[in-house]
């Protein structure tokens, strides 16, 4: 079933201690909802049935409801340290996953009271995490510059270090299951394929390449919802489009003189949102790198975004 205007909705957040949701199609803030005042923005995702937003930052990590007229949030996690870097759901809503800088990756159940179910320790600061299609496995990056596949019900996992002294800044699985992306803060992206091994539970990791994507750290990785595209996003003032059916660059959009901290796809995989330094979200039609839309409404750095529906833009 395809998204009413209504429901084509966008979420951003940032620096200025605020989250806003807007009507994508428009432009139009619709929602501004309070965050803590003591952090930005960290990642933004909303529960599968589209009725509530998580945030995280530094120490916390709220809920709100998309559907009410308050603008506070109706859920605190409680006992999380340090920043919080990272969150999503499983498909289903059934329970969350968070990653922070306490070395911690954490699944949250979420059926009645949501509480801390299970913990995973990478020994260092994970700066980001995924979930695998699967929606068993998480992929997870850390500071350290390991990467590592966790599989969540056999306890089972992987790591891999791909660049020697270097931080890993996200990381991504592709929709249909086939290549993980890892970014790190020199500007590099390593692409590795993912198999089904029918004598292990963990996905089988084979390296495919190494992309020198940016000249500064990248900040974002995420691929198209068709699986046929990457974006890499940089504090190098761009956002590039990857096409995976070889890894070649196939678009680069500009935001000169800011960082460009987050995107995401249209679920066609036609349109790209980005979040950036200046406080403005954009939405970019790719064949033509052309700028539909700016969201115009934060007084200070956008540093998260989440859109998951179906986009027509004029």
């Amino acid at each position: 079933m395809e998204a009413t205007e209504d429901q084509l909705i966008l979420a951003t957040g940032g620096y200025d201690h605020t989250i806003k949701v807007w009507q994508a199609h428009t432009g139009n803030c619709i929602k501004t909802m309070r965050f803590v005042e003591t952090s930005q923005v960290n990642a933004l995702d909303r529960t599968p049935d589209k009725t509530r937003l998580a945030a995280c930052g530094y120490q916390c990590i709220r809920l709100y409801d998309l559907e009410s007229n308050s603008t506070g949030p109706v859920i605190n996690f409680d006992g999380v340290q340090k920043n919080v870097t990272r969150l999503g759901f499983q498909e289903e809503g059934k329970w969350m996953f968070t990653a922070g800088e306490d070395h911690r990756v954490r699944i949250w159940d979420m059926i009645s009271t949501p509480h801390c179910s299970r913990v995973f320790d990478c020994q260092a600061p994970v700066n980001a995490a995924c979930l695998h299609p699967n929606q068993v496995e998480i992929a997870m990056g850390s500071q350290n510059g390991g990467v590592y596949l966790w599989d969540v019900k056999s306890e089972e996992h992987e790591q891999l270090v791909p660049e020697m002294d270097s931080s890993i800044q996200d990381v991504a699985i592709s929709p249909d299951g086939k290549y993980m992306a890892a970014a790190n803060n020199k500007g590099n992206c390593y692409i590795w394929e993912l198999s089904i091994n029918t004598n292990q539970k963990l996905s089988v990791i084979r390296p495919k390449l190494k992309i020198a994507a940016h000249t500064r750290s990248i900040l974002r990785c995420k691929f198209s919802p068709d699986s046929r595209l990457l974006v890499t996003t940089s504090g190098d003032g761009t956002a590039c489009i990857w096409r995976t059916e070889d890894f070649k660059k196939w678009r680069d959009l500009s935001i000169e003189n800011y960082w460009v901290w987050d995107a995401a796809f249209s679920a066609d995989s036609k349109w790209l949102f980005t979040a950036s330094s200046d406080g403005v979200a954009r939405l970019w039609k790719l064949s033509t790198k052309a700028l539909a839309r700016d969201y115009t409404g934060h007084s200070k750095a956008i540093t998260a975004l989440s859109f998951k529906d179906e986009i027509v833009a004029d």
